[in-house]
C-alpha cells in the first residue's frame, strides 16, 4: 500500500509539471519506476495505460480554460499515435537487461534537452507570431511519438519545445495542445506495449496509483499554466530527470557502483539546486524590468 501511494504521489508531480509545461508526465514517471527497479518495457507499458486517463483530464481542464489550438491536435495526433505504437512495440522487443540503460540514456538525454531550453531563455521573453504548416507538425509528431514510445516519455519534451522555438505558437497553446493531443499518443503506445507484452506482465496497480494522482493534478495545472514561470519549473523538471536516470546509467550501463555513484548524484543534485535558483531569481528580474515599464528582450526558445 505504502508503494502504491508513492506512485500516485509521483503521478500527482508529473502530471502538475507536465499540465505546466507541456511535457514531463511520461518522463519523469518512467524515471522514477525504473529507479524502483521497474523494466523499462513494463515501465513504459504502466505509464501509457495511466495516460490513458491523465491526458484526458488534462485535455478537458486546457480545454475549459482556453490552452488548446484543435488545428495543432487534429494535425499532430494521429502521426504521434503511429510513431508511440512503433517505439512502443521496438521497446518491447529489447531484452530488460538491454532496454533499461538505452532507455535511461534516452531519458538523461531528454533531461538535458529539457534544461538546455528553458535555461537558454535567459531574461527574455518569447514572441509569437504566424501559422506552423502541416509538413512540419505531421512529421513532428511521428517523431515525438516514436521517443515517446521507446522512452516512456518524449511527447511533451520532442513536440512543446519544437513548437515554441517556431516562434508561432503561443506558450499556453502549446503546453494546452500538446497535452490535448496525448490522449491519442497514449492509445498508440499502449496497444504497442499490450500486444507485445500481454496484460499479465503489468502492474494495474501501479497503473490505477498514477492515474489517480494524475487525474487530481490535471485541472490544478491547467490553471496556474497561466501564471507559474515555465523557465523554473523547466528546470527543476530537466534537473530531476538528470539526476534520477544518472544513478541507473552508471551502475547498469557503466558497471560503476558505490561511492562514485553518490558522489556524482550530489554534485549534480547541488548543481540543480543553483540552477533553480537561477531561474527564480531571472524570472524576477524580468518581472521587475516589466512592472517598471522598461523593453524586455524577445526570444524564442
Amino acid at each position: 500500500m505504502r508503494k502504491l501511494v508513492v506512485v500516485a504521489l509521483v503521478g500527482f508531480f508529473a502530471q502538475l509539471i507536465d499540465g505546466s509545461l507541456g511535457m514531463a508526465y511520461g518522463v519523469t514517471s518512467s524515471t522514477l519506476l525504473i529507479a524502483t527497479g521497474t523494466q523499462a518495457a513494463v515501465s513504459g507499458a504502466v505509464v501509457h495505460l495511466s495516460e490513458l486517463g491523465t491526458s484526458l483530464a488534462s485535455g478537458a481542464s486546457h480545454w475549459k480554460f482556453g490552452n488548446v489550438d484543435w488545428r495543432l491536435v487534429g494535425i499532430m495526433a494521429v502521426p504521434g499515435g503511429i510513431g508511440a505504437y512503433i517505439g512502443a512495440t521496438f521497446l518491447s522487443s529489447l531484452d530488460a537487461d538491454t532496454a533499461t540503460p538505452v532507455v535511461a540514456v534516452v531519458l538523461f538525454v531528454l533531461g538535458v534537452y529539457v534544461l538546455w531550453r528553458f535555461m537558454s531563455l535567459g531574461g527574455r521573453r518569447p514572441e509569437f507570431k504566424g501559422t506552423l504548416p502541416v509538413t512540419f507538425l505531421a512529421p513532428l509528431g511521428l517523431v515525438a511519438g516514436a521517443v515517446d514510445g521507446f522512452g516512456g516519455g518524449g511527447w511533451g519534451p520532442v513536440g512543446t519545445p519544437a513548437l515554441l522555438s517556431s516562434g508561432k505558437v503561443e506558450p499556453r497553446k502549446a503546453v494546452g495542445s500538446i497535452d490535448t493531443s496525448e490522449f491519442v499518443v497514449a492509445v498508440g503506445a499502449s496497444i504497442g506495449f499490450l500486444t507485445a507484452l500481454g496484460s499479465e506482465n503489468i502492474d494495474f496497480g501501479f497503473v490505477l496509483a498514477l492515474l489517480v494522482g494524475g487525474v487530481i493534478a490535471a485541472p490544478i495545472a491547467a490553471y496556474v499554466v497561466r501564471w507559474l514561470p515555465a523557465r523554473v519549473l523547466g528546470v527543476g523538471a530537466g534537473g530531476l530527470i538528470i539526476l534520477t536516470n544518472l544513478k541507473t546509467i552508471m551502475e547498469k550501463g557503466l558497471g560503476v557502483e558505490g561511492w562514485p555513484v553518490a558522489i556524482a548524484a550530489i554534485v549534480w543534485a547541488v548543481v540543480w539546486v543553483n540552477l533553480i535558483v537561477w531561474a527564480v531569481r531571472a524570472e524576477r528580474r524580468v518581472r521587475a524590468a516589466e512592472a517598471k515599464g522598461d523593453e524586455v528582450e524577445t526570444a524564442t526558445i
